[in-house]
C-alpha cells in the first residue's frame, strides 16, 4: 500500500485543500496521515502544501524542502508557492513534483504518474468547483471551501497571482457539503476562501445570500465565516447583519484593516477608507450583540510614515479589536509593493514589536472583563493539557483536561475564571 504524509502551511483554505487531498487519496487506497513527516521512508510520498503570504514562512518551507530532498524523499509540492514561486521550489528540491492550487484535485493521478516516470508538473490555472469534490469529515470541525481567487489587487499580496481570478463555487454544492458534514457529526463548519467577502460576486450572488441559504439546514452546529475584504461590505452589509440573527452563525467577523492611514490604504489599493471601515465596525457592534472583531494590520509598509504608523496604533487603542494580527511588511516577488523603496528592516521590526505589544495589552484587558461570566462553549480541540472550544463569539476558551469531563463536540456551560491575551480560561459548570 502506498503511504502519503501531508504537511500543511498557511491558512484555512490550504488546510481545506489538504483535507480534499486526504479524502481523494484515501478513496484510492493510499494510507494518508497529516502532520510533520518524521523520519519518512524513501518510498513515502511527502506532500508539502505551501503558503507564500510571508517571507519567513517561505524560508521555513524552503529549508524543509532542502532537508527532505537531501533524504531522497518523493516530494510533491502544492499550495500557493507551487503556483507563484515554482523556481524557488525547484532550487530547493530539484526532483520535487509540482501541483498548482487549482490542480490539487489531480493528486491521485499525480501519484500514478510519479510511479511511472519519476515526477510530474501540473502547472497552470484550472477553473474547477472544489465544492463538488469528495471530502470526508475528519472530526468535529469541517472546513468547506466556497471560492478561490479574489477580485482585489492589493499591492502587497501575491496570493492572487497564485490562485488566479475569483472562482465562486456552486451554492447548492456548498449546501450539500454542509449537510453531509453535519450528518457525519461535524459541529463547526468553517467557510473558507481567499476572500469570503468576494464570494458570489462573479455569478450573481454573495456571502450574505449563501449564509441565509445555509441557515435552512437543520442541525445543531456552528458556522464560522472566514476573512472578508472590507471593500465588498457595502454590496451586502445589511443582509449580512440579518444573517447573524441565526444563532448557529458565530458572532464573529474577520475584517483585515491593514492600515488606519488613508494614504497608505490608497497605496495598498485596498478600496476603502478608514472612515468607512470604522463605520462598519460601529454598525456591527451596535446591531450584532457580542460580536468579536478580528483584524490584520501590516507594520512597515514602504510608504508608511511614522505618522501613518501612529494612526494604526491609535485605531487599536480606540477601536479595540478583539484580536489583531500584526505582520511585518514582507516583500513578495510578484507584488507591486516589492518595487518600492523599502523601510529599513530594523525600523519595520521595531514598529511591528511596538504594535504587537499594544495589541496584546488591549486583548488581555478586554478579555479580562469576561471573568466571572458564564459562556456556552462548543468543545472542538484537545491538547495534552487542556480541552479547548469556542464560545458563541468565537473566542477560544481553554479548560484543564483533567477537570473537563467532556468530549469533542460537546456543548457545555463554562464559568470564565481567567484569561491570557489570546484566550479565556474556565471551568465547566453545566451542560
Amino acid at each position: 500500500m502506498d503511504r502519503a504524509i501531508i504537511e500543511t502551511y498557511g491558512c484555512t483554505l490550504n488546510q481545506s485543500d489538504s483535507d480534499m487531498a486526504k479524502s481523494i487519496l484515501s478513496g484510492e487506497g493510499v494510507y494518508v496521515r497529516t502532520g510533520k513527516a518524521q523520519n519518512p521512508r524513501k518510498e513515502d510520498y511527502v506532500i508539502i502544501n505551501t503558503c507564500t503570504v510571508k517571507k519567513p514562512t517561505e524560508q521555513k518551507i524552503l529549508a524543509r524542502l532542502k532537508s527532505l530532498s537531501s533524504q531522497g524523499c518523493r516530494i510533491i509540492v502544492t499550495g500557493c508557492m507551487a503556483s507563484a514561486n515554482r523556481d524557488l521550489i525547484l532550487g530547493a528540491a530539484p526532483s520535487a513534483s509540482i501541483i498548482s492550487t487549482s490542480n490539487m484535485h489531480r493528486i491521485g493521478e499525480a501519484l500514478e504518474e510519479i510511479r511511472a516516470r519519476g515526477r510530474v508538473d501540473y502547472y497552470g490555472y484550472s477553473r474547477i468547483d472544489k465544492a463538488a469534490l469528495a471530502r470526508e469529515n475528519f472530526g468535529v470541525i469541517c472546513r468547506i471551501p466556497i471560492s478561490e481567487g479574489c477580485l482585489s489587487s492589493c499591492s502587497f499580496c501575491e496570493t492572487k497571482f497564485a490562485r488566479g481570478p475569483l472562482n465562486s463555487f456552486s451554492d447548492k454544492l456548498i449546501a450539500k457539503a454542509v449537510e453531509m458534514a453535519v450528518g457525519r457529526g461535524a459541529k463547526e463548519i468553517e467557510l473558507t476562501s481567499q476572500d469570503v467577502g468576494a464570494y458570489g460576486l462573479d455569478c450573481g450572488t454573495d456571502i450574505a445570500e449563501l449564509l441565509l441559504d445555509l441557515s435552512c439546514i437543520p442541525g445543531d452546529f456552528r458556522i464560522r465565516v472566514g476573512m472578508l475584504n472590507p471593500e465588498h461590505l457595502p454590496k451586502y452589509f445589511d443582509r449580512l447583519i440579518s444573517a447573524f440573527a441565526d444563532r448557529r452563525i458565530y458572532r464573529f467577523v474577520h475584517l483585515p484593516l491593514q492600515s488606519a492611514s488613508n494614504k497608505v490604504l490608497r497605496d495598498m489599493e485596498r478600496g476603502y477608507t478608514i472612515e468607512q471601515f470604522c463605520g462598519h465596525l460601529d454598525e456591527l457592534r451596535s446591531k450584532v450583540s457580542g460580536i468579536s472583531i478580528e483584524t490584520d494590520i501590516i507594520a512597515g509598509y514602504p510608504t508608511e510614515s511614522r505618522e501613518d504608523f501612529a494612526k494604526s496604533m491609535d485605531f487599536i487603542e480606540n477601536y479595540r479589536p478583539t484580536f489583531t494580527n500584526v505582520s511585518k511588511f514582507s516583500m513578495r516577488p510578484h507584488a507591486k509593493a516589492s518595487k518600492l523603496k523599502q523601510i529599513q528592516n530594523g525600523e519595520v521590526k521595531a514598529r511591528s514589536s511596538e504594535m504587537s505589544r499594544l495589541a496584546r495589552q488591549v486583548q488581555h484587558s478586554d478579555l479580562s472583563t469576561l471573568i466571572g461570566t458564564t459562556e456556552s462553549v462548543l468543545i472542538t480541540e484537545e491538547t495534552r493539557r487542556s480541552i479547548t472550544g469556542r464560545d458563541d463569539s468565537y473566542r477560544i476558551v481553554a479548560i484543564p483536561l483533567n477537570a473537563s469531563g467532556c468530549s469533542l463536540g460537546d456543548r457545555v456551560k463554562v464559568r470564565i475564571t481567567g484569561n491570557t491575551s489570546v484566550c479565556l480560561l474556565g471551568e465547566i459548570c453545566g451542560q
